[in-house]
This record gives C-alpha cells, structure tokens and sequence, in this order.
C-alpha cells in the first residue's frame, strides 16, 4: 500500500518502471511491449508505473487499454499538465518496487540497458544514471543546450556526470522516496540524491533516434535550468545554515557602508568638503540598507529552515546504514532481490 494520498492500493515488487508521459499514443504500446522483451526473461518482478501529464493525445485511452491484458500496468492520470518533474515524482511515490527506475517514453532510452544498471547498482551503489554517448539528437536545438547544461551543472555541483539530462536511472528505493521535485528538477536528481550521501555511477547506455512526434524540449530550457541550478547550489550548501550565506553578504555591504560613511563623515567634519553632491555618499547609504535587508532576510531564513525540519520531522543528518548486536541492519527493502534470488 502506498503511503502517498491519491495512490492505488499496490502489490510489493522488485523494481518499479516509472514513465512519464506528454502526448505519446504512438509510441506506448511499442515502449511496453520493450520493457516487457528486456526484463521477462530476467526473472525480475517488476512493474510498469505510467504517469500522464495532461495528455491532449488519446495516452490515456492507449493505457487503460494496455492495462485491460497487462496487470503489471499501474496508470496515473494528472488533471493538467504540471510538467516532467511533476510527473517523475508522483511515479516515484506511488512506486512499489524494492528498486526504481526513471526513463522517458519517446522510445529513445532502451530498456534493454536496464539490467545492466540493476547489476551496477548491486556493486554497492545507490543510483546508477544513464550516460548517451552517442546521442541521437540534433546538435542545435538538443546536444549543445544539453552539452552547456552538462559542463555548468558539473562544474558548480562539483558531482562530474556527463549527461544529466538523461531520464534513464536506476536507485533504491529508500533514496528516490527522499527526493522532493520541482520545476526543472528531474535534471537534477543526481544533485538532489548527492545531498543525503548517495553513491552514484554513471554507465553507458544505448540511445534512439525519434520515431514519433516532435520533442517537447529546445535551446530555451537551457535558461530554466539555470535558475533551477541556483535553486540547487543553495539546497546544496546552505539550506540547513542560509545565515552564513545571507549574514555573510549582509556583514560585507554593512562594513563597506560604515566605512564610506566614516571616511566622508571625516572629509565634512576636518575639511569642509560639500557632500550633497556626491556619489559616494549615496553608495554608502544603499550599501547600510542593503546590509541590514540581507542580514534580516538571513534571520527569516533560519527560522523558515527550522520549520521545514522541525514541522516534517526532518534531521539534518542521513543515516546510511546502522549496526546493531554486530549485525548489519538497513532499510527492509534494500535487498529485496536479492533475498528473493537466495
């Protein structure tokens, strides 16, 4: 049973599938019948946990129809469309796998590639991310944002992916329950899961050219990313001590500003010197008030970061794994498959 309102009722499985989907009749029955070739004969117990985002298409009609012969198909359906991360997040909450994976339904990410990541993700890491060396996209409007994107979001984060952007992940469970998603933030999920000490791995993947329809993405997303990446840096660095970054700003502009004050207040009071005039007294002005508006907005800061942790009962501390009477005890779904295999 989920534990998220406006979930169905769920049976516990090894892995869930989560594809959120905007206007892709033509490619579902093809994208499922794809997951169904990769993984039936591995064994897995699996699920396919479909989201669609508003679709203005006949998706949901495609679903319900797949669903009528397909029991592993679990169909969410938004009342309009919120957008990917939106759809991406209510997929993981209503997720019932021990381990969940995140792909795009345009049938470029290959599940075939989802195995592999299974087994990378049993050498001891908490999410394997999906890398398209040779990406079947056009330069202009698709490689090149992404490209920039790439090298901005590796270079502030200091967590060295090549390809963000791509949807195809695997985690655990235990991580992707954790994550909180908005805007633009499914690019970011690497970035998000590093927050609580996620050990991640990056392998290559296949990746296809369109088949169907027209992507819904172009070179002015590279904008939104950004102001999400600042987001990011914050949550990053910040979040459980937004004082040191605002009171920091705040003590720098109040000193420049008295020191300005100070040295003008010497000029009139020893020299005479006429300071209506001047510009430097009106720096020295906007430089206190200033001051004092960062220094203010680093204290409500604080305590709204004390009621985000304290109302949710959040810690500012993940704990990996505990050891208890000398045994190794973790989340009761971490394991999952591979208990099942023994």
């Amino acid at each position: 049973m989920s534990d998220f309102p406006g979930h169905p009722p769920t049976v516990a499985r090894d892995v869930s599938i989560v594809l959120p989907i905007f206007n892709e009749e033509e490619s579902l029955p093809t994208m499922i019948e794809m997951i169904h070739e990769a993984l039936d004969p591995t064994g897995i117990d699996f699920e396919i946990v479909c989201i669609d985002d508003g679709s203005s298409d006949r998706s949901f009609e495609v679903l319900r129809r797949i669903a009528d012969v397909d029991p592993r198909l679990v169909i969410g359906r938004f009342r309009r469309n919120f957008g990917q991360t939106a759809a991406m997040q209510a997929g993981i909450d209503g997720a019932a796998g021990a381990i969940i994976v995140t792909m795009d339904a345009d049938l470029q990410n290959d599940p075939r590639d989802i195995p592999a990541m299974i087994d990378k993700l049993d050498e001891g890491f908490d999410m394997v991310t999906g890398w398209r060396v040779d990406r079947k996209d056009r330069f202009l409007n698709r490689r090149l944002p992404s490209f920039l994107a790439n090298l901005l979001i590796a270079r502030t984060t200091g967590i060295h992916l090549h390809d963000y952007g791509c949807s195809l992940k695997v985690m655990r469970a235990e991580l992707a329950k954790e994550l909180r998603l908005y805007g633009e933030m499914h690019r970011f999920i690497p970035v998000m899961a590093s927050l609580v000490g996620a050990r991640i791995a990056e392998v290559e993947v296949n990746h296809r050219p369109r088949e169907f329809g027209e992507s819904k993405y172009g070179i002015g997303r590279t904008v939104r990313v950004t102001l999400d990446l600042l987001t990011v840096l914050f949550l990053q660095s910040y979040l459980a001590r937004p004082m040191q970054v605002f009171g920091f700003s705040g003590l720098l502009c109040l000193l420049l500003g008295f020191g300005v004050s100070a040295y003008l207040t010497v000029q009139k009071l020893a020299f005479g010197a006429e300071l209506a005039d001047r510009p430097l007294l009106l720096l020295g002005v906007i430089l206190i008030l200033v001051g004092v508006q960062l220094v203010s907005l680093g204290l409500v800061a604080e305590v709204l970061g004390r009621t985000y942790h304290e109302a949710q009962g959040k810690r500012p501390y993940h704990i990996r794994e505990w050891v208890v009477g000398g045994q190794l005890a973790r989340s009761p779904n971490a394991d999952r498959i591979r208990a099942n295999e023994v």
